[in-house]
């Protein structure tokens, strides 16, 4: 299928794409073959393998287990940023978090979830929002779930120490105030300070697998996630998103997503933000 160092078949594809389905719910067209072979050649040389047929053959066996976790977390996509798509984070400022962050001067709770947060950009960026707002937050009932699929980046966003690199977009103001200048393996880095880490805990969690969490959540951001299932389990997630929201809460999604199944249930609250219609879950 794929000509290169290993053998590479249209069989071995579709083993790899039905094995991602059932585990992660993405879906893998044809397309995607050669992006396949790249991200997980790697995993072949590592492990002194002749062709994707032996490797197809690990990651089905009950020995395989931890390789199989591998291959998914090569082949879930991580492009993330801090404050990205930023007109999600000033809605969060601007429209949701005065009254709830008013709420929570009287012992109020405010739970948001960050769906799909890679190495932790998003979920600080959310922390930060609140902290800009509300300096002593963290000493109030304020909590951001971060969950991700990938153990590998939650353990990256747990760690909350990040490349000089990996700044851009970053407010100075919100740098110097909340994060402090480190060395991390030769190289300059900044470390995300007590404040921001107290706010966030990071969960390892499969959006089509068991949601622990019970909720609600007064927003909920998942972004480029979605759009990387296959359309029935698209609706499926999103009403199971919708499930965990507070009434009135609001649903932050990716601009080329679309919420489907339960899309009568939320009204347009700004670009690619919605909001839970009803008062009740």
């Amino acid at each position: 299928m794929v000509e290169g160092e290993f053998l590479f078949t249209t069989e071995d594809f579709r083993h790899i794409a039905e094995m991602l389905h059932a585990d992660a719910g993405i879906s893998l067209p044809d397309t995607k073959a050669t992006l396949v072979y790249s991200r997980l050649a790697k995993r072949l040389r590592a492990r002194g393998l002749e062709s994707f047929r032996e490797y197809c053959d690990i990651v089905a066996s009950e020995e395989g287990i931890d390789e199989r976790k591998r291959m998914l977390a090569a082949l879930t996509t991580n492009v993330t940023r801090f404050f990205r798509e930023p007109h999600h984070f000033e809605h969060l400022k601007t429209h949701v978090l005065p009254p709830l962050l008013e709420a929570a001067k009287r012992g109020g709770r405010v739970r948001l979830w960050s769906a799909g947060c890679s190495t932790g950009q998003e979920p600080f960026s959310m922390a930060l929002t609140i902290l800009s707002l509300m300096p002593d937050a963290a000493d109030r009932d304020i909590k951001i779930l971060a969950t991700d699929i990938d153990p590998d980046v939650v353990a990256i966003g747990r760690r909350a120490v990040y490349p000089e690199g990996a700044m851009a977009g970053m407010p100075d103001p919100m740098r110097k105030r909340w994060m402090s200048k480190v060395d991390d393996a030769g190289g300059a880095a900044w470390q995300m300070g007590e404040e921001l880490r107290q706010l966030v805990a990071f969960r390892e969690l499969n959006l089509i697998g068991q949601w622990p969490m019970k909720g609600p959540f007064d927003a909920i951001f998942c972004r480029n996630v979605v759009i990387y299932f296959a359309e029935d389990t698209q609706s499926r997630v999103w009403a199971r998103l919708k499930s965990m929201l507070a009434p009135g809460g609001r649903l932050y999604i990716g601009h080329s997503e679309r919420i489907t199944g339960v899309a009568d249930s939320f009204r347009s609250d700004g670009l690619t933000t919605y909001q839970l219609m009803g008062g009740a879950r």
